[in-house]
């Protein structure tokens, strides 16, 4: 059933497991009629993605800054930030109804460590308030070549965009990597999260920001 929580969500979320059930069910609740899930996606809320977002917080280093770009739902900023509440965590999205169902869900949960910012990636001043960030985490934003341009400017040297992507992840990769380079990111790598909870792990394509020297070695 739909409500049922999974055995997986505990081995996630630990001792913030009902936050996660919280946030599943004002997905199921509202996310429709909000636009922010489409019905047939009602019946697998927690495994496409509330478990999916989540399972990348295994990524992310201990006490980072966070910018998830493009959140619309809250995916996968929310399940992060229940998952891993060290991180310092930024919702960026554009449109404002989606910013006011962010800020709701935030207030509910009191998820205190999370700030909520209206605005897109590409704009100067999103970037110049969001810049050197630790990870920035995308997920079914855009394709990788217009990720890298958006959304590296934002990446701290040395830092990583991390953009959930599916099973054509390593196609995607090849086909943007001089886009990607451009950009400032370097070659890039897929990665799996999850598969020890998840019957579909999470697939990932992880950039990290050119540091001079990664530069000067090209």
């Amino acid at each position: 059933m739909a409500g049922e929580l999974p055995d997986s969500a505990k081995l996630v979320f630990g001792d913030r497991t009902e936050l996660a059930r919280e946030f599943a069910d004002m997905l199921r609740e509202h996310g429709v009629e909000r636009g922010l899930i489409g019905p047939r996606e009602i019946d697998r809320i927690w495994e496409r993605h509330v478990l999916n977002s989540a399972v990348i917080a295994e990524l992310l280093p201990r006490e980072c800054r966070c910018v998830d770009v493009g959140s619309g739902a809250g995916l996968p900023g929310i399940p992060l930030a229940i998952a891993r509440p060290d991180i310092t965590l930024t919702l960026l999205e554009p449109m404002a109804r989606r910013v006011a169902w962010l800020e709701e869900v935030v207030d509910r949960l009191q998820l205190d460590s999370v700030t909520v910012v209206r605005g897109r990636a590409e704009e100067g001043p999103v970037r110049e308030r969001l810049k050197n960030s630790d990870v920035v985490t995308a997920r079914a934003v855009a394709p990788l070549e217009k990720l890298a341009r958006w959304c590296l400017p934002l990446v701290k040297p040395g830092g990583q965009l991390v953009a959930l992507k599916g099973e054509s992840a390593q196609e995607e990769l090849e086909r943007d990597a001089q886009a990607v380079r451009k950009a400032g990111g370097t070659a890039g790598r897929v990665a799996v999260c999850g598969a020890d909870v998840l019957d579909q792990p999470t697939t990932v394509i992880l950039i990290d920001r050119q540091t001079r020297q990664t530069r000067r070695d090209r």
